[in-house]
């Protein structure tokens, strides 16, 4: 997810890799650091999982509905979708779930091996950049689970077609997604500094090179792109929710900041 990470990371510019390539060396280092967001969960969560004790997120404060899962997730076919870091997966398998899990950064993939190993379950974890197409065979899946992450990509668009396609007729994909408010204001969020769309490939200002380690390359998208982007590639949205940061100004004014949507393939 966007803005919340440690302080530091290699220094690097977009023109020395392609971006996708530099964010995940990135991400990499703010799981060195402690990042939120790559910190797998603890062998007790695993166990109260397995008890049936869970919670996920999709977005950084808001739970996901249960009824957004299948009513028998034992034996579904669940790709965790940009969700690498030990947190989501474990919960999954702990229900029974066929687990696969695609990330880009190799620190995250790695979190994911390390807590398999420990809580003894299998998983498929693939890294590849979500940009190409997946390296899945059609209608591999039941479930997409993926977590705020298109806001480190230019183009979604291609993610809602690969997703589709992965699915199998009746599979659900369920998605966290930035709203772009986030980056129209200062670092107190309390003015109104940029304007919209955020996109430092079209504007190198926007994120200077001795800001990168911060931040990564980070894009804005719109309701079109992220929903209705959605419904363009076949899906029917079942239902979603809004969501804050967690934290800072915009949190405590109730100013939504993401949304989540739960989508459908349909059987026919």
């Amino acid at each position: 997810m966007d803005r919340e990470h440690a302080d530091s990371a290699p220094a690097a510019s977009a023109d020395t890799a392609s971006y996708t390539d530099l964010n995940a060396q990135i991400i990499d280092q703010w799981v060195a650091d402690g990042w939120e967001w790559g910190t797998p969960i603890c062998h007790e969560c695993f166990e109260a999982a397995c008890a049936g004790d869970w919670s996920m997120v999709l977005t950084p404060t808001r739970e996901v509905p249960r009824t957004w899962f299948f009513p028998v997730m034992h034996g579904k076919r669940v790709l965790g979708l940009a969700a690498g870091g030990g947190q989501q997966m474990p919960i999954f398998a702990a229900m029974g779930v066929v687990c696969t899990v695609l990330d880009y950064s190799e620190a995250q993939i790695a979190s994911e091996r390390v807590v398999a190993e420990r809580e003894g379950y299998v998983i498929d974890a693939v890294r590849a950049d979500m940009t190409r197409p997946l390296p899945f065979a059609d209608g591999s899946f039941d479930l997409i689970f993926h977590p705020v992450s298109n806001c480190y990509i230019e183009d979604v668009q291609p993610v809602w077609r690969e997703c589709f396609r992965v699915l199998a007729p009746g599979g659900r994909l369920l998605a966290g997604l930035d709203n772009g408010f986030n980056y129209v204001v200062d670092d107190d969020e309390e003015r109104i500094v940029r304007g919209l769309p955020f996109n430092p490939l079209r504007d190198p200002s926007l994120i200077p090179a001795e800001e990168l380690p911060e931040w990564g390359i980070q894009f804005s998208h719109t309701l079109d792109e992220q929903v209705r982007g959605q419904i363009q590639a076949g899906f029917r949205i079942v239902d979603l929710y809004e969501d804050t940061n967690g934290s800072g100004r915009l949190h405590e004014l109730g100013i939504p900041t993401y949304w989540a949507t739960c989508a459908e393939k349909p059987l026919g």
